[in-house]
């Protein structure tokens, strides 16, 4: 009998395929220079979480995949669009992965907020948008849903002395917004992500084994970036991971400082698996 490989591939990936749903056309956030002119802007601590999208029906992730979260967590969720980070508490990334990206929701949910930077496709400018949302919790005292609060910039050097203080406390970032400019998708120039690093993403290509007290665990990952470029990581992992690692194909976040005069990435240090 003659096997269709065509059909036998297309049964695979069925169940994945329908645990898409369509991608959400999001805003993302580009790098700040601290040439750019931002006095009269807002900014807000970026939280590391999972980037949550509902869409007034279903909770989504960034790439489009439904989030299963309890009844009870959206029972109240408005009927309008809302657009923020599913987080718990600062350094906590693996474990807010875990409990998000979990099939079977669990009690570990009451940990969650749902911290708002966008309420898409209303009118207005961003502190506008948001006081819909606003308006919308005064009735709903109970809601796991958190508008994250927006400081106005009236000196340049707040945004220094902001991402000092944040960073303290083991934050990731700061964010800065145009609050005039009204509701708009893809990588924006009126939305900049502030950092103490530069951080970005590669493929494992081969696991490098450990010397010395890490003689028989992982001693560091050879990646390839998407432009191509080559970087070994070896510091930032748990002991559990090096005893432990990621299989080859798995895309991870690392931090670095810079670029080398050769292009080389300055320090390159492992942050986290890309869910």
């Amino acid at each position: 009998m003659k096997i269709n490989k065509k059909l036998c591939l297309y049964i695979l990936f069925l169940p994945s395929l329908l645990w898409a749903a369509d991608k959400p056309d999001l805003f993302l956030l580009k790098t700040y220079d601290k040439t750019k002119p931002v006095v009269g802007w807002v900014m807000s601590e970026k939280f590391d979480g999972i980037r949550g999208f509902w869409d007034g029906e279903q909770l989504l992730t960034r790439g489009g995949h439904k989030i299963i979260a309890p009844d009870w967590f959206v029972e109240h969720y408005p009927p309008f669009a809302i657009d923020g980070e599913l987080w718990t508490k600062r350094g906590d990334f693996e474990q807010i992965s875990s409990i998000v990206r979990g099939k079977n929701p669990d009690n570990r949910w009451h940990k969650i907020t749902h911290q708002i930077f966008e309420v898409p496709n209303q009118e207005g400018g961003l502190l506008d948008r948001l006081t819909v949302l606003r308006d919308y919790l005064k009735t709903q005292p109970n809601s796991p849903i958190k508008i994250i609060k927006q400081h106005a910039i009236i000196q340049h050097n707040q945004v220094e002395t902001f991402l000092q203080e944040v960073t303290q406390k083991n934050a990731e970032g700061v964010v800065l917004r145009d609050p005039n400019t009204a509701y708009q998708t893809g990588r924006l120039s009126s939305a900049l992500k502030v950092k103490k690093h530069l951080d970005t993403e590669c493929v494992i290509e081969k696991i490098l084994p450990g010397k010395g007290k890490y003689t028989g665990n992982m001693g560091s990952l050879l990646c390839k970036t998407k432009d191509g470029v080559m970087v070994k990581i070896g510091s930032g992992f748990k002991d559990t991971q090096r005893e432990n690692p990621f299989p080859i194909g798995t895309t991870v976040t690392f931090k670095y400082y810079g670029l080398t005069k050769k292009g080389k990435f300055k320090y390159p240090v492992f942050l986290r698996i890309r869910p």
